[in-house]
């Protein structure tokens, strides 16, 4: 157990000094864009279009970043503006479902996936589960970001000032959670437990509409994320152990429900309900496996 605790700091480290290398310049590019106005200029362009899910037009900055980038890029700049928990709910959730598509997209090529097919169908997801949030969410009017004041009410220093004590509060929880996903997925590895896993899953396989012996690669790319589960799956096709028809079929699940222990983790601890987070994207996988399925059968 020691040195798993030694082993997962290293590694925590680097990759969370990756992470602020994105994420520290994007937050402060759009703190400042918010207090010279840039961001409400934006908005009015995008207001139309998002009001009819909720959201202010400047959070579309926030949906884009995590498009493209990564979940903790999106945090921080949602973080950098001023959001209720009814609206950081929505975004996150569009987030989680549609997040670093370039990266993820090809990651799906790899195993046998159409990458513009699964990008399409990420983006839809996240507009979609948006106007279903938007419909079904309570009213949540606490606010969600850190920030003390509103940049039109206050100074330079004022707003560079709060912007510098929600950086700090992040870099400490995506160190924490970070940490904490190194040493889970080590103690894992070492006692065998994602093998000693999978038997169970198996009955859960048939009700998302999976393969029985899709279990093994559901739990890696829920663990470990599509990047990372892509390797695992990758691997297993070499050896002859699942076919690319059946990576392809668990792909359509995990493009929207994948990761959950780190994504949730990571809107959870910013105030996000984890309730709203797993139930939306299982939902949104279970539409989508079983609307396919169901749309194969009917062409046949």
């Amino acid at each position: 157990m020691l040195n798993i605790v030694k082993d997962s700091l290293k590694p925590t480290i680097k990759t969370t000094l990756w992470l602020l290398k994105i994420m520290i310049p994007i937050s402060f590019a759009v703190c400042l864009a918010e207090y010279i106005g840039l961001i409400e200029w934006c908005a009015g362009w995008l207001d139309p279009l998002f009001c009819h899910i909720g959201l202010p037009g400047a959070s579309s900055i926030a949906f884009l970043t995590g498009a493209t980038s990564t979940t903790y890029a999106a945090l921080a700049v949602m973080m950098s503006m001023e959001l209720t928990l009814r609206q950081a709910t929505i975004i996150a959730i569009m987030v989680l479902i549609c997040h670093a598509l370039p990266l993820e997209c090809t990651v799906n090529k790899k195993v046998g996936s159409k990458p513009f097919r699964m990008g399409f169908l990420r983006i839809c997801g996240a507009l979609l589960a948006a106007v279903y949030l938007n419909l079904v969410l309570p009213e949540l009017s606490e606010p969600f970001s850190a920030l003390p004041l509103s940049s039109a009410e206050a100074s330079l220093k004022e707003v560079l000032k709060g912007w510098l004590i929600s950086s700090m509060k992040l870099i400490i929880m995506i160190f924490a959670i970070i940490y904490a996903l190194m040493f889970i997925q080590r103690f894992m590895e070492k006692f065998g437990l994602m093998q000693k896993l999978t038997k169970p899953l198996e009955p859960l396989m048939q009700f998302f509409g999976l393969p029985r012996n899709a279990a093994y690669l559901w739990l890696v790319g829920n663990v470990l994320g599509i990047s990372y589960g892509s390797a695992v799956m990758l691997q297993l096709e070499e050896e002859g152990k699942i076919s690319r028809q059946e990576a392809d079929e668990v792909n359509y699940h995990l493009i929207m429900n994948h990761s959950m222990l780190e994504d949730t983790l990571v809107f959870a601890t910013a105030g996000v309900s984890a309730l709203w987070i797993l139930s939306t994207r299982l939902l949104f996988a279970l539409v989508l496996v079983w609307g396919r399925k169901l749309l194969k059968r009917a062409i046949v």
